[in-house]
């Protein structure tokens, strides 16, 4: 059976859920952001043990084709932006998007921003800004290279976004003594 789960956004994540769904019992021949497929099928009862063991670190059975795509999107977006290389990316979020999850973009658009209240645009521009506190923290790249990293044209363009999100410049971000990042399940 495969299950679909929320606020799955990284590797540590995937190892938990494993690690949940083991010690349930079940055995797990699949965990990817958002999805984890085990045997034997579940039943009512078992569902309501998974939904508990899960809900103690944060994450949430999802049951609605609606939410099901919306995590969906969520997730092709925070691999795209958090776990790859943008400035290799040849093609749109929107065209990677609508591929790998093989339905219209624009369908996905409206049923997103609905469910959301926010677009996909958006969520993409803010997961973008959180990559970008995360580097910056780091302190290995100065803005250009971040900009080039993470696809902008121009750190000018990165610094407006920035600016946008959070009110700050990122300089005067940097500068801040306490950071401002947010875990990029609550984003």
């Amino acid at each position: 059976m495969l299950l679909h789960i929320k606020n799955m956004v990284c590797d540590r994540c995937i190892m938990i859920v494993r690690q949940q769904l083991t010690s349930l019992g079940f055995t797990v021949k699949n965990v990817v952001l958002g999805q984890a497929e085990i045997e034997p099928e579940p039943n009512e009862e078992q569902l309501q043990l998974i939904t508990s063991a899960l809900k103690i670190p944060g994450f949430e059975l999802i049951s609605s084709d609606t939410d099901k795509t919306v995590e969906a999107i969520k997730n092709v977006v925070i691999e795209l932006v958090h776990h790859s290389e943008l400035s290799t990316l040849n093609t749109t979020f929107s065209e990677v998007i609508s591929s790998k999850l093989n339905k219209d973009y624009s369908y996905l658009s409206r049923l997103f921003s609905n469910a959301q209240d926010m677009t996909i645009e958006h969520f993409i521009i803010v997961q973008k800004v959180e990559k970008i506190k995360e580097l910056m923290e780091y302190g290995e790249l100065n803005l250009n290279e971040i900009a080039y990293r993470m696809g902008y044209s121009s750190s000018a363009h990165l610094s407006t976004q920035f600016k946008s999100i959070t009110g700050l410049t990122p300089t005067a971000f940097k500068s801040k003594m306490r950071r401002t990042r947010i875990s990029i399940d609550k984003v």
